[in-house]
């Protein structure tokens, strides 16, 4: 593999008797892995269907290696949202951020939205997730895959950690940053990351890295939780960060944390004037671990200023004006959702309880999109469809997974069905992928266009 000369010699000086080990890891196959969706599966009911060679990863209780064969992406249970494609090492970045129900997290540098949908699993549908991306694009992507997961807590934001820290001072009880980095442990799975890299972009990095974690310090409160990680090698984007994010907040310390076989500890001889207890976080290497190359660190915020008052967003009072959503409801749901409706423009979202006002932020998603309200009609969304199951509904339509019915249906086209008209919940072998409108024997296609198989 062509590497990148400086990198290489900066690790040589690095590893000494680990080096050759670890450059011998560039000539083997990447691993590959995907982690069940919870939210909509158990683990033993997927791993019952599942038409993929597996096999556990041992650091998360969700994730399986799958094999070169498999093709996982291009198959009807990823567009249900059934699991998530992700690189093995970074699922021990939501394994470790450890997320609870009714919490309020914050993933500050969330897209495309594998350690977002981790956390939002583990808090099943309980609290408020924002998740947030600086990037318009990869936001976007974001948002997309939060709704093929079914995630209805999740606030999908498109800020600068800067605007976010303004808002939500002391207000998170986890927050996650996944820093953007000079990609050294995707060298092996990422031309792009080899192209780019530089010793001077490493250094651009860092000083980044440092402003993201000054700026998600101050939203969260006192006694939580920080989680600090990279896909890169580089100390100085490592312990130095951390040890220099240390020495200005002196109330936040390093958390020791569960180490897994095969994962190594940081290493306060590789900057200088570590702080204690960087040996506390976390290294993953590809030479030692079936996975890239990932740093991990947990702090704990110890003091600060308390702060208890926050404006909340205020929700729809007059229900009149979401009458034809409540009469969609009434004729085809069999359980009405609960939290605060918010309608932007003739868009309707149910937005989780005690989230922030949104005025004056970039926002792609601020809660479950349930439709649109149109005259004297409304039209549901995707995002409702793959967050309902069928026991939520009134008229449902199962396919299984090989049938030529699924393959139309994921293609856009219609389908002959004998059945009473009106919405129906379109399944794969009883799990939700989308809308359909049946009407004289035909179901009319709601799939996406921007979705459809080609």
């Amino acid at each position: 593999m062509n590497l990148p000369k400086d990198f290489l010699v900066k690790m040589k000086e690095l590893l000494k008797e680990e080096y050759d080990e670890f450059i011998k890891s560039y000539d083997e196959e990447k691993s590959q892995g995907l982690r069940i969706n919870t939210l909509k599966v158990s683990i033993d009911e997927f791993l019952k269907i599942c038409p993929f060679n597996l096999k556990k990863i041992p650091w998360v209780k969700e994730g399986y290696y799958f094999s070169s064969d498999d093709r996982p992406g291009k198959h009807p249970y990823h567009d249900a949202g059934l699991y998530y494609i992700q690189e093995p090492s970074a699922m021990a970045v939501g394994e470790i951020m450890d997320s609870k129900p009714f919490e309020r997290v914050l993933d500050l540098c969330a897209a495309p939205g594998g350690k977002s949908t981790h956390l939002a699993s583990r808090m099943n549908q309980e609290g408020i997730l924002v998740s947030n991306e600086i990037h318009p694009a990869r936001a976007k992507i974001l948002s997309q895959n939060i709704e093929r997961l079914g995630i209805k807590n999740a606030v999908v934001t498109n800020e600068t950690p800067e605007n976010l820290a303004k808002k939500f001072k002391g207000y998170f009880d986890r927050i996650l940053v996944d820093a953007p980095c000079s990609g050294e442990g995707m060298f092996r799975k990422d031309l792009g990351a080899r192209d780019e890299w530089s010793l001077s972009n490493v250094y651009h990095c860092l000083k980044r890295q440092l402003d993201i974690l000054e700026n998600a310090a101050t939203m969260l409160r006192v006694g939580g939780r920080l989680v600090y990680s990279t896909c890169t090698f580089s100390p100085e984007e490592n312990e130095g960060v951390i040890s220099n994010f240390i020495k200005l907040n002196s109330n936040f310390e390093i958390e020791d944390v569960k180490v897994y076989d095969g994962f190594d500890r940081g290493r306060s001889q590789w900057v200088e004037d570590a702080v204690d207890n960087i040996d506390r976080t976390i290294r993953i290497w590809p030479h030692k671990t079936q996975g890239e190359g990932h740093y991990i660190a947990v702090l704990r915020k110890t003091d600060g200023e308390d702060i208890s008052k926050f404006n909340f967003i205020n929700g729809v009072t007059n229900k009149k004006s979401i009458k034809e959503y409540f009469d969609f409801a009434e004729e085809n749901l069999l359980e009405n959702l609960q939290g605060q409706f918010v309608l932007f423009g003739e868009q309707l979202y149910v937005v989780p309880k005690e989230m922030l006002s949104l005025e004056n932020m970039k926002v792609l998603r601020p809660g479950l999109h349930l439709g649109s309200i149109k005259k004297n009609r409304f039209e549901p969304s995707h995002a409702l469809a793959l967050y309902l199951n069928g026991d939520k509904v009134k008229n449902k339509l199962s396919f299984d997974k090989d049938s030529k019915e699924i393959l139309y249906y994921l293609k856009g086209e219609s389908i002959g069905v004998e059945s009473g008209k009106g919405w129906y919940l379109v399944q794969v072998d009883g799990f939700s992928i989308g809308w359909g409108k049946l009407s004289g024997n035909i179901l009319k296609n709601h799939y996406p266009k921007g979705l459809r198989w080609l």
